[in-house]
């Protein structure tokens, strides 16, 4: 039997914007879903949404606004249950599994997570980049940090570069979507379906658990 959560989940956090702002969100995550794509128009989500396009700017500034607003929205959640997370009252390992477990499960719901990242990090405004940094890297980073710390001290864990370890998280996470389009088309796999991503959990816990979990022996 896999490792049990306390009961008292936390609350996910608030949107705090009106039904317009929340029905444009929605309508920007679903456009981007069907295309497998972070290239959508304001014209595509007014239609998508039934509002006028001219309330993203009265909601969000501007389209890059509406995505800062949506990967907050998307991320919210899985930032604050890393803090929920790393309180259990379980092994580090159990820890590092369910993690490897919530973090594709959110890229299977937000597949274009990844690219919007890159995107509102590296093609948008430097005050964009910073909101990222400040309420997804960083967090992510500094839980990663601390869970490996904890595995080590316990002596569960090799030694590993927090760095090196979101790194290699995170762009398995992104590639499972972003790439599994050129794999499609060059040797014809199929869609990310519920089972590749159940799939995937193990192929990636197993991985990575191999690679950081000591052995019985210590070793």
């Amino acid at each position: 039997m896999g490792p049990q959560l306390q009961n008292s989940a936390p609350e996910k956090l608030a949107v705090g914007r009106n039904a317009t702002a929340e029905k444009l969100l929605v309508a920007a995550s679903e456009l981007m879903i069907q295309r497998s794509s972070i290239e959508i128009s304001l014209s595509d989500i007014a239609q998508k949404s039934g509002a006028n396009a001219a309330l993203v700017k009265y909601h969000f500034g501007n389209k890059d606004g509406l995505l800062l607003a949506l990967l907050a929205r998307d991320a919210a959640t899985e930032v604050t249950n890393l803090e929920y997370l790393l309180a259990q009252p379980i092994s580090p390992t159990a820890k590092l599994k369910l993690h490897i477990n919530g973090i594709i499960r959110a890229y299977y719901r937000f597949p274009y997570m990844n690219r919007l990242i890159h995107y509102l990090l590296h093609e948008s405004s430097a005050e964009a980049a910073d909101e990222v940094s400040k309420f997804f890297v960083a967090p992510l980073l500094d839980f990663h940090r601390r869970l490996l710390e904890e595995g080590v001290a316990k002596g569960e864990f090799r030694v590993v570069d927090p760095v090196l370890f979101y790194t290699s998280l995170i762009g398995a996470c992104d590639h499972l979507f972003f790439g599994r389009h050129a794999m499609s088309r060059a040797i014809g796999v199929g869609p990310v379906t519920d089972d590749v991503c159940r799939q995937y959990i193990a192929h990636m816990e197993a991985l990575i658990c191999g690679g950081i979990v000591k052995g019985a022996n210590g070793e």
